[in-house]
């Protein structure tokens, strides 16, 4: 039996103001955006066109949820990002105005760095070696 992990919720104050993080200066790619009527939409992103995992964006409607935003991992790496390329996705990120916590930086499984969202949650982005 095969199986995967399909998508990851993440909370989140308005689904605009998220893709236009994760497509703008994130340099994710927007999968699904369908509107289902009462403010109700399906919303994916992903590093990539060939993911096969996704972001799922939910919208925060209660006030426990909006107290979430940001702190899914309370300080720790939320989600790990992978790429071909760090320092270039990095330095692309960075142009476009992303916060990181440091440099690019060589480790026994490749090369990573962490940044965050526009709401706190950090991310890390690796290049494993032989990726």
């Amino acid at each position: 039996m095969k199986k995967k992990i399909g998508h990851v919720t993440m909370l989140i104050k308005n689904y605009d103001e998220a893709i236009d993080f994760y497509i703008n200066k994130a340099g994710f790619v927007l999968v699904t955006d369908n509107a289902f009527g009462d403010g109700m939409r399906w919303v994916t992103v992903a590093p990539s066109k060939d993911s096969e995992t996704a972001i799922v964006f939910v919208e925060a409607d209660t006030d426990e949820k909006a107290e979430r935003i940001g702190t899914q991992a309370a300080n720790h790496v939320f989600l790990v990002v992978q790429t071909d390329d760090c320092y270039r996705d990095y330095e692309k990120m960075k142009a476009n105005g992303v916060k990181f916590y440091g440099e690019p930086k060589e480790v026994p499984w490749g090369v990573e760095v962490v940044f965050e969202d526009l709401y706190g949650n950090r991310l890390d982005l690796v290049q494993h070696n032989g990726f």
